[in-house]
């Protein structure tokens, strides 16, 4: 009886409130766990939708550049082979086109274009250096024969660099590259007037260091002289504005111009833009709309792999510099290459050996150039030949 009382008074109202009320704050507890759950997968979802949309829009911003790849498939056994696994040479082409609206504010659309810089980057297959040599618009080369955009094929013929692009386009001016080098081209992007504006934009503009104030018309430029920060456009007239800065060179040019990359180098690879989500997706939008490329770098994912390799490389041995190159014999408006100098950086770049560059050479190496620059090479004391050339991790304004 005494347990069955106990029994009854352990199950009694109050005890029988008691456990009613840890039940119901159980259940709520339970409930609010649920739903919390349920927010959260929904936010999840939500997010992996809206990356998956990010994506999929930045992937197919990319144009690929089929016509070239079938081309080039075309000559594939005169092409250059690989002599380094791992090392990447990728031709860098800068359009001319005043097709569409906004590039068309640069001129006439002749329906026709000409490569406006060209750059052979090398990654070193260890992917601790990359060397970026520009190849002068004006040099005088041999151009293959090439299909034109309306399938006819042209004659070869000895001509200024530039003409390759507007005769057949990337395919023809990578022949010509490579038949001038002996360098492979793995993969190729071209950027015209209008993206590259977009990608300047899109990093907030990138800063340069002027030594004289800029008063440039045709440029429509008009900027203060010491640290500035150039928008798009500015940009855009800076790298192109020939006659009215510096001695008017083309060597000025390319100089400014690798300057400018290096600059932008730096902006990109800084924290404030690679760690901050905000201001990474413009960047790789304007970037990935404004490229052409060859299918094996039409995707967001062959182009992170390639950015993935090259983050880890120092600024300082991010290098830029010019072919060694000097007037033309027979024309002081053209140019051509400066030997055997030019054949020793080719070599370099084929045996992905160190190429080492410096702002200045000593005068006795510069005297056969027939340029105030100096485009020959001088020697180390271990005879490794160095170019003139910069850095990306050299301050203009230092």
């Amino acid at each position: 009886m005494g347990k069955d009382r106990g029994g009854a008074r352990a199950s009694g109202p109050g005890a029988g409130g008691s456990a009613g009320g840890q039940g119901i704050v159980r259940r709520r507890r339970r409930r609010w766990l649920r739903w919390a759950g349920g927010v959260t997968g929904g936010l999840l979802m939500v997010a992996l939708g809206l990356g998956w949309a990010a994506y999929e829009k930045l992937d197919g911003n990319i144009t690929s550049d089929h016509t070239a790849a079938d081309e080039l498939a075309r000559y594939e056994k005169e092409r250059p082979t690989s002599l380094v696994r791992g090392a990447q040479n990728i031709l860098l082409i800068g359009s001319d086109s005043r097709s569409g609206d906004d590039n068309g504010k640069y001129g006439r659309d002749s329906g026709t274009e000409r490569s406006d810089t060209t750059i052979l980057l090398h990654l070193a297959a260890d992917r601790h250096g990359a060397t970026a040599v520009s190849l002068p618009r004006d040099l005088m080369v041999d151009v293959p024969s090439c299909r034109q955009a309306d399938g006819s094929r042209t004659e070869p013929t000895f001509a200024m660099f530039n003409s390759a692009f507007q005769t057949g386009g990337s395919a023809c001016t990578i022949r010509t590259v490579e038949k001038l080098t002996d360098v492979r081209v793995d993969h190729h992007v071209v950027v015209d007037f209008s993206g590259f504006k977009e990608m300047v934009d899109a990093v907030d503009g990138v800063e340069v260091c002027l030594k004289e104030p800029i008063d440039d018309k045709a440029a429509k430029l008009r900027l203060p002289a010491g640290k500035v920060r150039l928008g798009g456009e500015q940009a855009l007239g800076y790298v192109r504005a020939r006659k009215t800065l510096g001695d008017g060179s083309d060597t000025e040019r390319m100089d400014r111009q690798q300057r400018f990359l290096g600059a932008l180098v730096t902006k990109v690879r800084s924290n404030d833009v690679l760690l901050n989500p905000v201001k990474l997706y413009p960047v790789l939008d304007a970037a990935t709309s404004s490229l052409t490329t060859d299918p094996g770098l039409a995707s967001l994912r062959a182009l992170y792999d390639l950015a993935r390799g090259m983050r880890m490389i120092p600024t300082e041995r991010v290098q830029f510099l010019t072919v060694p190159r000097k007037s033309y014999a027979y024309d002081r408006n053209r140019d051509q290459l400066v030997e055997p100098e030019a054949q020793q950086l080719f070599a370099r770049l084929r045996s992905d050996s160190p190429v080492v560059v410096a702002k200045e050479l000593p005068k006795e190496r510069t005297e056969k150039t027939g340029r105030s620059g100096s485009e020959s090479p001088a020697r180390t004391p271990e005879s490794a030949p160095t170019f003139r050339g910069s850095t990306a991790a050299e301050d203009a304004c230092g």
